[in-house]
């Protein structure tokens, strides 16, 4: 079970009703945070998360929205007297922005921050992993997914009876080693286990116009967060950004089981943009508000 914390929900710039973009994702004690735009630290107060759990944070691009709360996040671990380092990942020049952030005012933390500029790489953490993939926004761009490892399957009470075997302390000795021997026999743990359960598959598009990239990462995504900046065409104009109609497109097209619209623009009312996705969008979605909270399941 994974559970996602839209800290931000909208693009461009602040507004009374909503933030601009982070995401939050809580996932066994942990937060990994995708975006930190102005105020970041802000929402994740009112949503009673703390910033000392968060360990990695994952830029997507270098245009303000996106990465502007860094400063007031660090500060704040700072003051809190954070000791463990801080991983930044983002695309090329992050380390140039982060560092001209750090360098900024009467300030120095005292914890290590560790910048990682990647590009599309796999990145292994204990049970999930994080895919970066390249989007199209007109300058260094990334988008990112969120994947739980696949877990084995339930102990098959059928398949053990079939081997003459019954429940017992060995089947925990499986669990740990993968293989024991009972009864002169050797046992495997796919011999009395059903199918593998596939992992939860969060993917975030961060900005980006409609690309074959995402969708390739995008494919049946449990919940796909979809940049769906515009409503019309004609407001896009030459931004490298998406509609509410393409991402709709992208995510049908993907398979996804779920697409949350995200970064809407200032100008439209959220009842608004709400109508008109319910206009275009054959597929299940969401329009999520600042600090709404999804939990999402696998198979």
């Amino acid at each position: 079970m994974v559970t996602v914390v839209f800290l931000g929900t909208g693009g461009i710039m602040p507004t009374k009703e909503r933030n601009v973009p982070a995401i939050a994702i809580r996932y066994k004690g942990e937060i990994v945070l995708f975006d930190a735009g102005e105020g970041t630290i802000r929402q994740m107060n009112t949503a009673s998360l703390s910033p000392m759990k968060v360990d990695k944070i994952f830029i997507t691009h270098f245009h303000g929205d996106h990465y502007l709360g860094l400063a007031a996040l660090i500060q704040t671990m700072n003051l809190w007297n954070r000791t463990k380092p801080l991983h930044i990942y983002g695309p090329e020049g992050s380390a140039e922005f982060v560092k001209n952030l750090l360098r900024s005012g009467y300030f120095k933390p005292a914890f290590d921050v560790v910048i990682h500029e990647i590009g599309e790489v796999r990145l292994r953490f204990g049970e999930y992993e994080i895919w970066s993939f390249e989007v199209e926004h007109g300058i260094p761009a990334l988008g990112y997914v969120f994947k739980e490892r696949d877990r084995r399957g339930h102990f098959d009470l059928e398949k053990i009876r079939k081997l003459g075997l019954k429940p017992g302390p060995w089947m925990k000795v499986l669990e740990e080693r993968g293989e024991v021997e009972v009864s002169g026999m050797r046992i495997r743990l796919e011999d009395v286990t059903g199918p593998k359960r596939r992992g939860i598959k969060i993917v975030y598009s961060g900005d980006t116009e409609p690309c074959e990239r995402l969708k390739l990462f995008a494919r049946r995504a449990d919940l796909l967060i979809h940049e769906a900046t515009y409503i019309r065409e004609e407001h896009r104009r030459d931004s490298y950004h998406t509609t509410v109609e393409e991402a709709c497109a992208i995510a049908q097209e993907a398979k996804a089981r779920l697409l949350a619209l995200f970064h809407r623009a200032p100008r439209y009312p959220y009842d608004e943009y709400v109508a008109f996705a319910r206009k275009v969008c054959q597929i299940p979605f969401i329009v999520p508000r600042d600090l709404d909270i999804l939990t999402v399941g696998g198979e």
